[in-house]
């Protein structure tokens, strides 16, 4: 027995040896990798990096600028390794069509080298550290801040572009990585939104979007009651969307069906009544594929707007294919009202401008364009064409004097700006019950214009009600400076997901989307 306990001793001891020795390795190695993280890196591998990665050039004045913020510091490694945030940014990289982005990953290959070895990830690599920094400005330029502002000035967008500061907004990042997951300090609140209705079409694309809906040239209409095959193929078209809760399956346009319908429209932008027209099933047979492609390229758009916007205690927001105004207050739309736009050739601008003035019981002042081409030539064929219309000489201009037949009707809302567009009322009121309404020369007609001059001036005491009604139904121009001005954005959202998650399709009114996903599938 006491021949055995020798040779159990010496295993004992020789693992206690063993394992001792291995505690003094990883305690070398840790404390090896700790005197790297506090020990700057030579500042000169920055510029060898980007001379061997040459398609990564575009951020190399904001990876220098980085590290200069860091004394050249490693950023992407802790005492375990590369850092959660890394890792974070890394599944990001290898999943960005889930924001809508059509690009390749430069040097994807070699980054999944770095983070899929898991012998690569433990001691600070200065390769792996400038890649990981190069791709994650990559990661922000392509999802926080989208097409250089010089493209978005051609597609016609003049609202402000945002101004974000990516090398600070990484240092919040690395101390708080889900930030990345939802934060508005990256991207509009919008974008999320979008982000999660592109999830749920491509799901819907997945299981096979839906079939195409027969159009029947002899069927004008249908309406509840109505008994057709096209009945039950617009019913699994609406469940599908989720626009009703099942599939009956029933050829009878029914009550379920009805609010099916209601609910379809109200994310069309169409009447809102039972009736379905050939125009209606039109826009139902939209592949699944082409409402994909518009949402991304709105959630394109989403990149491009300053989040200033949302902190201005109130402000007016016009969705032009949406044809529609809300007004905002403390972050809350407390006023909606339909609008008419500029027609195709008088396209409204996008842009944006602070509201200053209301002018009640206006005058309009001809704008040059219209004297020239409709006023001057009437007036030629009819020398009384001015007094019939209420209208004079101003000097070498014409306007119209105040009254219920002014084409502004009975107010108009001011925010100086170069293209000369301000929002008003308006006697033609039937144009608001059309689905198309761009119809006017550039400027925005409001179908509620005494409740957004109501609302307005709620808190002005030097407004009632009662004076409003009166100041518009004057023979006498009233122009009234506001105490508080209002920031008004004129925007072109093509879809857009409403308070209660409800994702709208519009028209693309101007033709824009196609321009603008060009840009942003191109390869």
């Amino acid at each position: 027995m006491r021949k055995l306990q020798f040779p159990i001793i010496i295993i004992v001891m020789t693992f206690l040896f063993i394992t001792v020795s291995c505690k003094k390795q990883d305690k070398k190695e840790a404390e090896a990798t700790k005197v790297s993280l506090e020990t700057p890196f030579d500042s000169t591998l920055v510029k060898t990096f980007f001379v061997n990665h040459p398609k990564l050039q575009k951020y190399q004045g904001d990876v220098e600028k980085l590290y200069r913020k860091h004394q050249f510091h490693y950023v992407w490694y802790d005492d375990n390794g590369i850092n959660d945030f890394g890792n974070l940014l890394y599944d990001k990289l290898n999943n960005l069509e889930e924001e809508g982005v059509q690009v390749d990953v430069p040097y994807k290959n070699k980054l999944a080298d770095i983070y899929e070895d898991a012998d690569n990830d433990q001691k600070p690599d200065i390769d792996a550290e400038l890649l990981s920094s190069s791709l994650y400005f990559f990661y922000a330029d392509k999802v926080y801040h989208g097409i250089p502002a010089s493209k978005t000035t051609d597609l016609g967008w003049y609202l402000p572009r945002k101004k974000q500061s990516y090398v600070s907004y990484l240092d919040s990042l690395l101390i708080e990585p889900n930030l990345i997951n939802k934060d508005e300090k990256g991207v509009l609140s919008q974008y999320y939104l979008l982000k999660d209705a592109l999830q749920n079409y491509r799901d819907i694309e997945k299981k096979g979007g839906w079939k195409t809906i027969a159009i029947d040239p002899n069927v004008k209409s249908y309406k509840p009651g109505d008994n057709s095959k096209t009945i039950a193929q617009i019913r699994q078209r609406l469940f599908v969307t989720g626009d009703i809760s099942r599939d009956s399956k029933s050829t009878v346009y029914d009550d379920a069906l009805a609010d099916g319908i209601l609910k379809y429209k109200l994310r069309s932008g169409n009447t809102t009544d039972k009736i379905i027209l050939p125009a209606h099933i039109k826009d139902m047979n939209v592949s699944v594929a082409q409402r994909i492609k518009t949402i991304t390229v709105n959630m394109e758009r989403c990149r491009w707007i300053s989040n200033d916007i949302t902190k201005s205690p109130e402000f007016i927001v016009v969705n032009i294919p949406a044809y529609e105004l809300t007004y905002f207050n403390n972050g809350k739309p407390e006023l909606r009202s339909k609008v008419v736009v500029g027609k195709a050739l008088n396209k409204t601008v996008v842009f944006s401008a602070v509201m200053k003035f209301i002018a009640f019981s206006p005058y309009w002042n001809v704008p040059t364009s219209i004297l020239k081409k409709e006023i001057l030539p009437a007036i030629e064929e009819n020398e009384n064409y001015l007094a019939e219309h209420n209208m004079e000489w101003n000097g070498k201009d014409v306007r119209q004097k105040p009254g219920g037949d002014n084409s502004l009707g009975k107010v108009k809302f001011l925010f100086p700006n170069s293209n000369n567009i301000y929002l008003h009322d308006t006697p033609s009121k039937s144009l608001f019950n059309s689905e198309d309404r761009a119809f006017s020369h550039g400027c925005i007609r409001v179908a509620k214009p005494k409740e957004l001059a109501n609302i307005i001036l709620k808190n002005d005491p030097n407004w009632t009600p009662e004076k409003i009604d009166a100041a518009m139904n004057s023979d006498t121009e009233t122009m009234y400076t506001l105490k508080n001005k209002i920031p008004v954005y004129i925007g072109y959202f093509t879809s857009w997901v409403d308070d209660k998650g409800m994702i709208h399709f519009y028209e693309d009114i101007y033709n824009r989307d196609e321009r603008l996903a060009s840009l942003i599938f191109a390869k």
